[in-house]
């Protein structure tokens, strides 16, 4: 067979056709895994104990699809109920919501597939029943629920928690009985600077503020915002950009916002919204509170009227209630949104199932997807770092 010059250049430009096509293939290949992998995220799940749930959980979530795994215990221990991470992915830090409560330190094992007991810690209290890590990653707090008090340990560098405590103790009480009859801490957490700690006490109506040292002592306690007689409060987050907190109300079905003034800690109220329908008049108890990475929306949990509020945000830390969307489950105690900001999964309590809800990022609405899972009392859930 004879070659010319020009067959030769048709057959080396089709060489390198094929072998350019090839090597896209391959490229498309490996951005479609990554993207797959990116989808595929795992998260905490924090409970409470019985003779069918044994203690944290690991569960997978496609977050393009929605799809949830099957639940895969990672270590057995009382009553999590509310879990915080190390940012370094390493540690995980737990309460144990007893009558003589504790704080349980673990450490992943080598592939993360299981955690490992460091050491575990009294809470100095009755109840614990939020743990967070402030910014520097140096101090725990955890606040204890039916003694009314809150404990601060130091962190050290291999994971576990100081000997020392420091510990703080409200009295007083509100209006509403029994849920009020004494102070009742239910919310710990850092300001952002880590020159604040709040505490969020349900029984006497006060976001409590306390300033901490550049040697991570615990100042006296002043009020950062007193709530109306009854409102309960019981969470609080800060906006992701903004100078604002909002704070949900367990008793009043409420939710506030405030101005945050960085130097002294206190906040001014700007905002305050129902979290029910109008029309609505039966039991009812907020829980769990959330807002988007974007912060135009903000989601509150309601126990009773077995809902999510949605909750649109100006810019000037306003509030509007735009929607209540039903769990499809009973007592959705906590809630999270997925890392790409497209789901919500709620935690329901008593008919003990996670629910996945379709999220609309242009209008805040959600949609439910028909994906849930059972699970044994599940009341806590965040994204594995």
């Amino acid at each position: 067979m004879k070659f010319n010059c020009k067959s030769i250049s048709y057959l080396f430009l089709i060489s390198t056709l094929a072998v350019f096509s090839c090597k896209n293939n391959e490229t498309d290949k490996k951005e479609m895994a990554i993207q797959e992998n990116q989808n595929k995220v795992k998260l905490l799940i924090g409970m409470y104990t019985d003779s069918v749930g044994k203690g944290i959980y690991e569960i997978a979530f496609d977050q393009e699809s929605g799809n949830l795994g099957e639940p895969q215990l990672l270590v057995a221990t009382e009553n999590p109920s509310f879990l915080t991470q190390s940012t370094d992915g390493n540690f995980v830090y737990a309460v144990n919501e007893n009558q003589e409560g504790s704080l349980s330190a673990f450490q992943w094992n080598a592939d993360k597939t299981k955690l490992d007991l460091l050491s575990q810690h009294p809470s100095a209290g009755a109840h614990p029943c939020y743990i967070s890590l402030s910014g520097k990653q140096d101090l725990i707090a955890a606040a204890n629920y039916s003694s009314g008090d809150f404990v601060v340990y130091n962190r050290l560098v291999n994971g576990n928690l100081d000997s020392i405590a420091q510990i703080k103790k409200h009295t007083g009480s509100g209006p509403v009985k029994p849920n009020q009859e004494a102070a009742h801490a239910h919310c710990a957490i850092f300001s952002k600077n880590q020159k604040h700690l709040y505490i969020a006490d349900l029984g006497i109506d006060e976001i409590a503020v306390y300033n901490i040292d550049e040697q991570n002592q615990v100042g006296d306690k002043m009020v950062a915002l007193a709530l109306d007689k009854g409102d309960g409060p019981r969470h609080m987050i800060f906006h992701p950009t903004g100078n604002f907190a909002f704070v949900i109300n367990e008793l009043s079905s409420s939710v506030v916002s405030v101005k945050v003034d960085a130097v002294t800690g206190i906040f001014t109220t700007i905002s305050k919204v129902s979290t029910l329908p109008p029309n609505y008049s039966g039991r009812n108890a907020c829980a769990d509170i959330h807002i988007s990475d974007d912060g135009k929306f903000l989601y509150a949990s309601n126990r009773g009227h077995n809902s999510i509020a949605t909750i649109a945000i100006d810019d000037l830390g306003g509030l509007k209630t735009i929607a209540q969307d039903s769990v499809m489950g009973d007592w959705p105690r906590n809630f999270m949104i997925s890392p790409n900001n497209k789901f919500i999964l709620v935690a329901n309590q008593l008919s003990n199932n996670i629910t996945v809800f379709e999220r609309n990022e242009n209008t805040g609405l959600l949609r439910y997807t028909d994906h849930q899972i059972g699970i044994s009392k599940p009341v806590y859930l965040s994204v594995k770092l």
